[in-house]
């Protein structure tokens, strides 16, 4: 296998691309290979096989997804409240749609883990210990609510995100701000 760490990144990110705009089914070595302008076969000698090219991209998608910790330091540094998450959801979705590529490549590889158990696995250990993340450090930062309260805005920044990336004009005429600050207003309690 080769070993130019910045060939990787740039064959992962192009993968990702392909995901995104192709689907799973899309995804190919040739195709690859072709998005990240590099000779044919480039891909076949930095990843075994299809697999391992689906789980290093699942491990580069979140790389990305990542937020900077000095940004993130300084989104959490209000007091808590109801207001302060309003402001958290909305940064990660503006954050999401900036990494929209990446966001529509992990729905891809959701659906494709509905038929691969080795990567359904890595998603669900990656989006488990994400979510608890958060809900330690929502717990931790005292903002209102509790563990559900986290898991409901996460499955609900999901769900909008999903129609809002893949079918905008759901939403009507309803933008997503507004629609992320009602479901903070009905989910999040008061302080």
């Amino acid at each position: 296998m080769a070993r130019n760490p910045e060939r990787r990144t740039s064959l992962l990110d192009a993968a990702i691309e392909v995901l995104a705009d192709e689907g799973a089914r899309g995804l190919t070595f040739r195709a690859v290979d072709a998005r990240a302008g590099v000779p044919t076969g480039t891909s076949s000698n930095y990843f075994s096989d299809r697999d391992q090219l689906l789980s290093q991209v699942g491990d580069r998608i979140f790389v990305r997804l990542t937020p900077d910790p000095v940004d993130a330091e300084t989104a959490m540094a209000p007091a808590p409240s109801r207001e302060l998450v309003l402001d958290l959801m909305r940064w990660i979705a503006r954050r999401l749609a900036a990494e929209r590529t990446c966001y529509l490549g992990l729905f891809e590889l959701r659906l494709e883990a509905v038929r691969r158990p080795e990567l359904r696995t890595q998603l669900t250990q990656v989006l488990r210990s994400d979510l608890e993340g958060n809900i330690q450090g929502h717990l931790a930062a005292g903002m209102p609510g509790d563990a559900d309260t986290v898991r409901l805005l996460y499955f609900a920044l999901t769900g909008l995100l999903l129609d809002h990336f893949t079918v905008p004009g759901i939403l009507g005429d309803r933008d997503l701000d507004d629609m992320i600050e009602t479901v903070v207003t009905r989910i999040v309690p008061e302080v």
